[in-house]
């Protein structure tokens, strides 16, 4: 599952994907009783990720961008936390004996906001008869512990946290309590926040953070194979509640000093010790001891372990929570002072670009076919570099998509893999930077994600940019524009939008689109002469047998129908000879690219 493109990539997820705060937007907290929002005079989200061959350091104040508090019973506020947070670059599994969760932070979110796990340092002191330890002072006996989540639900704010000390963090899924399919908290009625994501059962959840051992935490949601195939589920902890009426034993059968016997008071799931694991061999939607699983995911179609963040069918948080209680990697992450090394900081710009490929455009739906996608002909790996294309500061050799990312139907379907370049300001013929994204049916070029707008790993400034397609000619805008980590829109299907060079695209029901038939992909359309487009349709369907048709993802198919004919209705012929002149075979139609 695991393949050398980790180790090749410049950029991982674990460089690539913290909310890095390019807006100056601070943070804001609630107080008791007034539920306007107060301003923070401390940045909010990430400040700068830097890295070096072997650590990723993230610079924080540990201040998420939605609002923070009140605490009931609590009176302190989420406050700067200042930190530089050391990640590994490769996790690695712990083959040894596990390593336990602790007391404060575990991993960190992609906002900066701390994960702690489900103890908030209370324990039952069984020559006292009663709770002792952490806020409540003294130091009970270590034995059964108490579940931070179940126990001081009423001192979590909306996004279902609180602070430590000033130190702001979340025990479990960070999500708003008023998006849960059941509401166990009215807090968000007084004191509204988003929390960090809202759950989403109709695809992949987003990467939000990573642990202390260096894998990825995900939300709640994910392919239900492993293999990055199937329906989009829920993932369930493998953990549930022991049927106990007393509490003198582990799950396991040791004797232990006595808690206190199930009740109203401490009903069953108060103490972390309630709960056994159960393994579920033939259902990959069950997570480990660890809480998590080895599989593939958007951000790493090779396959990863990951962790989840568990709720249960009505969205609130389950045991384990996110990570634990042990992780399932070498525990390196840590808190430090300065950073030590030569390090690259991480900068990137956004583009969204929306295109239209002429040969699968649809007039009457105005939209492009699918058929490719809904044959199961897309690769997962993208298929330019097997063209003889050379991507740019991306690891485009390596860039591969999940399965599942295939699975989207309707205007988000995914038609095609494209390459997106952006060109030197004051040379356009320089690629600065490319990467292969993907072509959704609406035009929409995206992420490998299958969502977002693409990200690349340049400095913010003016760029021009440009879309090639395997068999259309690409298209370039006509002046270098201003990019930033703000993403910024360029629509080539408008007809306003001006183009770079002469008669760039061609116009079909009243949109742009790329020229179709550069089978050669060597940036013209010819029907007729050396190196023409029309021939290699003639010999993918057989030279002797012109009215066979071939099935497959081959750059013949030029318009994309996921079927090669050379004859007949819907050939792909035709569009060469129409797009070089039907009455001048021997034109030559040139991609406007320099």
């Amino acid at each position: 599952m695991f393949t050398m493109c980790a180790a090749l990539a410049q950029t991982t997820p674990n460089i690539t994907n913290w909310l890095i705060n390019t807006t100056g937007i601070m943070g804001r907290h609630y107080v008791q009783g007034n539920s306007t929002p107060i301003q923070d005079a401390v940045l909010a989200n990430i400040q700068t990720v830097q890295y070096a061959p072997n650590w990723v350091y993230v610079s924080t104040h540990g201040i998420p961008a939605y609002v923070t508090g009140p605490f009931a019973g609590n009176p302190s506020i989420a406050t700067d936390q200042n930190a530089i947070f050391r990640f590994p670059r490769t996790a690695v599994q712990n083959t040894g004996t596990p390593t336990g969760t602790t007391g404060g932070n575990i991993g960190i979110f992609v906002n900066g906001v701390a994960l702690f796990d489900y103890r908030d340092g209370v324990s039952w002191k069984f020559s006292t008869g009663a709770l002792a330890g952490g806020p409540m002072g003294g130091m009970g006996d270590g034995v059964w512990n108490r579940d931070a989540v179940v126990a001081e639900r009423t001192g979590f704010d909306c996004a279902k946290a609180h602070p430590a000390m000033g130190n702001y963090h979340h025990h479990q899924n960070p999500s708003a309590f008023n998006l849960d399919r059941v509401v166990i908290s009215t807090i968000c009625n007084l004191y509204a926040s988003d929390g960090l994501y809202a759950i989403d059962s109709t695809q992949h959840a987003p990467l939000l953070g990573f642990a202390y051992d260096g894998f990825p935490i995900y939300g709640a949601y994910a392919y239900t194979n492993v293999n990055g195939t199937g329906a989009i589920a829920r993932m369930k902890s493998g953990y549930q509640l022991r049927n106990i009426g007393v509490r003198t034993q582990y799950a396991d059968g040791t004797d232990v000093t006595d808690g206190p016997a199930v009740s109203a008071t401490y009903p069953l799931g108060y103490f972390r010790e309630d709960y056994e694991y159960v393994s579920h061999p033939g259902d990959p939607t069950y997570l480990d001891v660890h809480n998590g699983r080895t599989c593939i995911t958007p951000e790493y179609p090779g396959g990863t372990y990951a962790y989840f963040c568990t709720v249960d069918a009505n969205w609130n948080s389950a045991y384990p929570y996110v990570v634990g209680p042990t992780f399932y990697g070498t525990k390196t992450a840590a808190k430090v002072t300065s950073i030590t090394e030569p390090v690259t900081t991480y900068t990137y710009v956004k583009v969204a670009p929306r295109v239209f490929l002429e040969g699968p455009y649809n007039t009457g739906t105005g939209l492009m076919n699918d058929a490719l996608r809904s044959a199961s002909l897309i690769p997962n790996k993208q298929p330019y570099t097997a063209l003889g294309y050379a991507f740019i500061g991306s690891p485009g050799a390596c860039d591969s998509v999940a399965p599942g990312v295939f699975a989207t139907i309707g205007n988000n379907a995914i038609v095609d893999w494209v390459s997106l370049e952006l060109r030197n300001a004051s040379t356009p013929s320089t690629i600065v930077a490319s990467r292969a994204a993907l072509l959704q049916r609406d035009g929409d070029v995206v992420a490998l994600d299958g969502f977002s707008a693409p990200t690349i790993n340049v400095s913010p400034g003016s760029y021009y940019v440009a879309i090639r397609h395997r068999n259309h000619l690409g298209v370039m805008t006509s002046a270098a524009l201003s990019l930033s980590a703000t993403t910024t829109s360029v629509n080539f299907t408008s007809t306003a939008t001006a183009a770079y060079g002469t008669n760039a695209q061609t116009t079909v029901g009243g949109v742009k689109a790329l020229w179709a038939g550069d089978v050669t992909f060597n940036k013209q359309v010819t029907y007729t002469g050396s190196g023409n487009d029309r021939d290699p349709v003639l010999v993918r369907v057989g030279s002797t047998t012109p009215n066979n048709t071939v099935s497959g993802y081959y750059v013949e198919d030029t318009n994309l129908s996921g079927t090669v004919g050379y004859t007949g209705t819907g050939n792909d012929r035709d569009p060469i000879l129409v797009n070089v002149g039907s009455t001048t075979p021997n034109g030559v139609r040139l991609e406007q690219l320099p």
